[in-house]
């Protein structure tokens, strides 16, 4: 299982990319206000093919190539972030302001270059400190620091699934590396405390979670309730088997962003129930794969970042998925390798690179460490 963990990888995530491309064939014909039917599938696999060379360009370099430019990048993210607020390069859509304007390639999202930067620097830094991270300076406050900035940066853009999802990773890091869980959970406490005062004081974003907890209430369904509504009813309607693909009815303007943040009912509806668990035990798979790199690595560095690229990919992933079947509120992440989304796609990609590239390493060093692991010694006992 171990010595396989790359290729469960690789497969779990050209399963997803499929099913991806196949569904946007599917919805992105009926998106309002494009003239070309299926303009976002074509720009999708152009996406796929740069995603695919971020992959390969990623596993080709080495673990202290990234130590090395941990600095650069932090410095780098964290003047990407703050360009989205940069009148006249900054890009607002419905009152988030996420994305940067890019000659030639169009908006670009920071914030998902910014989940791998903050899982490598955090990789550097405890790498660096290794016997020190039980302390409470240079184990928790100053690594903590260095998450902090960027997710700071990413909440005040109001991409506040992504600061969630991303400090559930930096938690899952730093909990693993060994910082004291009295260091974590009282800051755990008082973040979610405090995001729930901020989300408390938003109307907006209040009014979503009123709407979520109320959805059988029509005036939610026709507000800000529709969209979760109408994904419980596309999955309902979709039953075990499904309707066929193409024939789903909720992708026809009551469902809106049928082709990003919820493309999960969508393929409920058309391709039934084993769709839908196919697509949970494929990122269950990720994450098994994942972890069992992780495992497998012998340095501080790469186990690191291992663990933090898991979380990255797998966290929003079961957000998105919690969020498309009511279990949580509306908060706007896309499902990874799935939703329509060129930085998303490419940044997820160079993910799954770096994990192979650190599983092939580890391999090479078991191989050499035991070079005679499969060869059998004959000796005469005297």
């Amino acid at each position: 299982m171990a010595r396989h963990c790359s290729t469960i990888l690789c497969a779990a995530v050209a399963i997803l990319v499929a099913l991806g491309l196949t569904m946007l064939a599917s919805t992105s014909a009926w998106v309002k206000g494009v003239e070309a039917p299926y303009h976002f599938l074509q720009r999708q696999a152009v996406m796929v093919m740069v995603g695919l060379v971020a992959a390969f360009v990623a596993s080709k370099f080495s673990m202290e190539f990234y130590r090395k430019l941990a600095p650069a990048m932090f410095i780098g993210v964290c003047i990407l972030l703050a360009l989205c607020f940069v009148p006249g390069i900054g890009i607002s859509i419905y009152g988030s302001k996420r994305w940067i304007g890019v000659p030639l390639i169009g908006s670009f999202q920071p914030s998902e270059l910014a989940r791998i930067v903050v899982v490598i620097c955090l990789a550097a830094w405890f790498a660096r400190w290794q016997s020190e991270v039980k302390t409470f300076w240079r184990g928790f406050v100053l690594p903590g620091v260095i998450a902090g900035i960027p997710i700071l940066l990413i909440a005040l853009e109001t991409d506040v699934g992504t600061a969630l999802s991303l400090s559930v990773s930096v938690g899952a890091i730093m909990y693993c590396v060994g910082t004291r869980l009295r260091l974590i959970v009282p800051t755990a406490l008082t973040a979610m405390t405090g995001a729930y005062l901020f989300v408390r004081h938003n109307e907006n974003r209040w009014g979503r979670i009123q709407a979520w907890l109320d959805l059988e209430n029509p005036v939610h369904q026709l507000d800000r309730g529709m969209q979760q509504w109408r994904a419980l009813l596309a999955l309902g309607n979709g039953g075990p088997t499904g309707v066929g693909l193409g024939n789903g009815v909720e992708k026809f303007g009551t469902l809106t962003f049928a082709h990003i943040d919820f493309i999960f009912p969508v393929i409920g509806e058309e391709l039934g129930l084993g769709a839908t668990l196919f697509v949970v035990l494929c990122y269950v798979a990720i994450a098994v794969a994942g972890c069992g790199i992780a495992l497998q690595t012998t340095s501080m560095f790469s186990r690191c970042i291992a663990l933090g690229l898991t979380c990255v990919i797998v966290v929003p992933a079961m957000v998105n998925i919690g969020v498309t079947t009511a279990l949580l509120p509306n908060d706007g992440l896309p499902l990874p390798f799935v939703s329509y989304g060129g930085t998303s796609l490419i940044f997820s990609l160079a993910a799954v690179g770096m994990l192979v590239g650190i599983h092939r390493r580890a391999q090479v060093g078991v191989t050499k460490e035991f070079p005679l692991n499969r060869q059998t010694r004959l000796a005469v006992r005297l």
